[in-house]
């Protein structure tokens, strides 16, 4: 018997970002007080930016023929859409 290597699926994972999670960061931001109609425009935008970024991030881990996306292909990526990540590679 093989162990399952891969998870499930979640279609509904976006979901997973809680309420209290959107609001963490927002006061983190800055931010005092949140509209009720914020937290589904958080996610669905939040969604976007992931998507871009892991697609990016895939890309560059199927160039170099590995199965493993590395940090550094994430910090790769984040720098090719403009948004330069410190910390994390050379």
């Amino acid at each position: 018997m093989c162990a399952k290597r891969h998870r499930v699926v979640l279609r509904d994972a976006i979901q997973g970002i809680t309420k209290p999670a959107l609001r963490r960061l927002a006061r983190r931001g800055g931010v005092k007080r949140i509209s009720g109609l914020i937290y589904e425009e958080v996610r669905g935008v939040l969604k976007c930016f992931l998507e871009n970024i892991i697609r990016d991030s895939v890309t560059y881990c199927e160039h170099a023929k590995r199965k493993t996306v590395t940090a550094m292909d994430v910090v790769y990526a984040l720098k090719r859409q403009g948004k330069i990540l410190y910390g994390f590679g050379l």
